[in-house]
């Protein structure tokens, strides 16, 4: 069983950066596709940012050009890099993990972190 905890969220202006974490206990990490979702208040959830088990990045239209999402199997980490940051990318992001990657991408996943809260101001 695999346990997810984030880390790595904060306060930024627009247009700046922030890199959030992804570490994972448990075996076979390796084995999973892992990404972000994003809710911010009043929304649904937002898929933003996917790796699959071979290395893969998916992106939401919304963030593609500056986020980038990597993976570590060596440390069982996740990293999101956010640049360009703008209001509207504040939310809670929430790291998942799931052997589909379509339930993943669709926030179908049944493995959670507690959420780490990131907000842009203008």
């Amino acid at each position: 069983q695999v346990q997810l905890v984030e880390s790595g969220g904060g306060l930024v202006q627009a247009e700046g950066s922030l890199r959030l974490s992804c570490t994972a206990s448990g075996r076979l990490f390796s084995g999973y596709n892992v990404g972000w979702i994003r809710q911010a208040p009043g929304k649904e959830r937002e898929f933003v940012a996917g790796v699959d088990r071979s290395g893969a990045g998916y992106y939401a239209n919304s963030v593609k050009g500056r986020f980038t999402i990597s993976r570590d199997n060596a440390e069982n980490t996740v990293t999101l890099q956010m640049n360009s940051l703008k209001p509207e990318d504040t939310a809670v992001y929430y790291c998942a993990a799931d052997s589909d990657l379509s339930d993943l991408v669709r926030g179908l996943s049944d493995r959670w972190g507690q959420g780490t809260q990131v907000t842009v101001s203008s």
